[in-house]
């Protein structure tokens, strides 16, 4: 799929003058507070699952944030242990898989990843614990999605400054315009694209689209 179409396809609002930080922030937070009735027995009932389960009940990794800082962001564990043995055995024995890892690095059917996790996977339910993150400042409901240092400097190498100038974020433009179905260098213009036109009206539009998107099961 193009770029060019996928970002057509969104139709995203066009605001002159990008909304300033603080009022983004207020929002998150707000909306936060306003989702916690939800979000809070949510995340009870995810955990006792994987508990039931045997399973560890987080999993973290250190990303960089807003201006180049390291932050750990935080999920529900969805994989099996040893996972990066268990993907490279797999890309090794499967050229198909190891075509589709180098262009998306994402796999449609992943081996590292456990029934219930690929539930919690499809309903983007493993992203419930970066509310912490946001609270935390560390992340925003909407931004580019929070990436590793190799990704940073493998992949979006003289885009970097376009997503170190934002906070990363839960959902974001690349999530509701193709998801898996993207290649990861049209993900880095779609973040490129976000970073130059960040405002309040585009936010409440990835985040409405969002919610479709969740309802579907499409997440990666």
């Amino acid at each position: 799929m193009p770029v060019a179409a996928v970002r057509s396809s969104v139709d995203l609002p066009v605001v002159a003058h990008p909304s300033p930080i603080g009022a983004k922030r207020v929002i998150d937070v707000v909306l936060i507070l306003l989702t916690l009735p939800v979000s809070v027995p949510l995340v009870l009932v995810i955990a006792g699952l994987l508990m039931a389960q045997g399973r560890p009940v987080f999993y973290s990794q250190q990303r960089i944030g807003q201006g180049g800082r390291h932050f750990r962001i935080w999920k529900f564990r969805t994989m099996v242990p040893q996972a990066d043995a268990r993907l490279h055995e797999h890309l090794q024995k499967n050229p198909n898989a190891a075509r589709e890892w180098r262009m998306t690095q994402k796999l449609r059917h992943d081996p590292r990843v456990f029934p219930l996790g690929s539930f919690l996977r499809k309903s983007s339910l493993d992203e419930l614990p970066q509310l912490w993150n946001i609270l935390c400042g560390q992340m925003s409901l909407v931004g580019p999605r929070p990436i590793t240092t190799t990704e940073l400097v493998g992949k979006y190498r003289g885009h970097a400054p376009a997503y170190l100038k934002c906070r990363p974020g839960l959902t974001g433009l690349w999530q509701v315009s193709g998801r898996n179905r993207l290649r990861y260098s049209q993900r880095v213009q779609l973040d490129v694209a976000y970073a130059t036109r960040q405002n309040l009206w585009l936010d409440l539009h990835i985040l409405w689209r969002t919610i479709g998107t969740v309802l579907r099961g499409t997440g990666c």
